[in-house]
């Protein structure tokens, strides 16, 4: 009997052994076809090749989320709150443009970038969120943007989609914004310089272009949606990168700072601007200063348990 027993012990202990070996290989075959997937993807113009290190830093089964301290400029004062950038990779369908359920060799991928920020203006909260989804080949235009904010008054979004042309879709609150739909031309979007610095800052566009400026600014000023006149250099200081964007027809200076070397943490940024109304409007200048960086799979840390990450990020 008791040979039996250590028999059966025996060949359950083989068989939990089996399955573990079995889950391991199996989360790293699909890291495996994933990275597979962005080689032969058939969608991609160019296909330029990824090195090691980026496969390594952006497929190990995380996203990057780095928080920051927010200093904002909103009606004519600056309001203190927190930013986070959250960066992660996933598979984009391309006619849908949105994330891929399953795996298809004609899905697209991309380095996603959900921006965030929280801020209070006296009695009522701000929240603003911006996405973009930009292919890590470096070979197009973001294929999607979206904007939204929320505060007391109600709240507002955009969504531009890489199609053709750029096909925009507004939605606000205020009559003179209402629901809107228009085509632009294919220009450089702001909005996709966040996820160029993580893949490729040496090809960041510099001189003079059109530009389609920050879908929070131009909401947020109440400024037509479409191109503007634009400046932009690359400064290296120290270690760390400064992209400097100016638009001398906004009177707007945008500056973001990031890591000299891969990955290319963006460290902090500060974008001057004009504020406030009549004769009481100012050049301001909101920042965002870096807390903390993690990487992390934070789709699967969603219990109470979780909540300490958030110390850990200082928010």
């Amino acid at each position: 009997m008791k040979h039996w027993i250590k028999l059966e012990l025996t060949v359950l202990l083989l068989a939990i052994c089996c399955g573990l070996f079995e889950s391991c290989k199996d989360k790293k075959s699909e890291r495996d076809a994933d990275i597979a997937m962005i080689e032969t993807s058939k969608n991609s113009v160019s296909n330029k090749p990824l090195s090691k290190e980026f496969k390594d830093y952006w497929y190990a089964g995380n996203a990057e989320i780095t928080s920051y301290d927010l200093e904002q400029a909103r009606y004519g004062e600056l309001r203190n709150g927190k930013a986070v950038l959250i960066y992660v990779t996933e598979p984009f369908v391309a006619d849908k443009q949105v994330k891929a359920d399953s795996k298809d060799p004609n899905n697209i991928p991309v380095l996603k970038l959900n921006s965030t920020k929280k801020y209070l203006t006296g009695i009522y909260p701000y929240a603003i969120m911006s996405s973009s989804f930009y292919p890590v080949h470096d070979d197009q235009h973001a294929l999607k943007v979206t904007f939204s904010a929320q505060e007391w008054c109600g709240q507002v979004f955009t969504q531009l989609n890489n199609r053709e042309q750029y096909d925009v879709r507004s939605f606000s609150y205020f009559e003179s914004e209402g629901d809107k739909e228009q085509k632009l031309e294919k220009e450089v979007l702001e909005n996709e310089l966040w996820n160029k610095i993580r893949i490729n800052p040496s090809a960041l566009p510099t001189g003079e272009f059109n530009m389609i400026p920050s879908f929070e600014y131009l909401r947020m000023a109440h400024k037509d949606l479409r191109s503007y006149k634009a400046k932009a250099s690359l400064d290296i200081t120290d270690g760390i990168q400064t992209y400097t964007i100016s638009y001398p027809e906004l009177n707007r200076v945008l500056e973001i700072k990031f890591g000299e070397k891969f990955p290319y943490t963006i460290e902090s940024w500060s974008d001057s601007f004009k504020g406030g109304y009549g004769d009481n409007a100012k050049t301001m200048v909101s920042k965002g200063t870096k807390i903390k960086t993690i990487k992390t799979p934070y789709w699967q840390q969603n219990r109470n348990k979780d909540l300490y990450l958030r110390d850990t990020l200082g928010l």
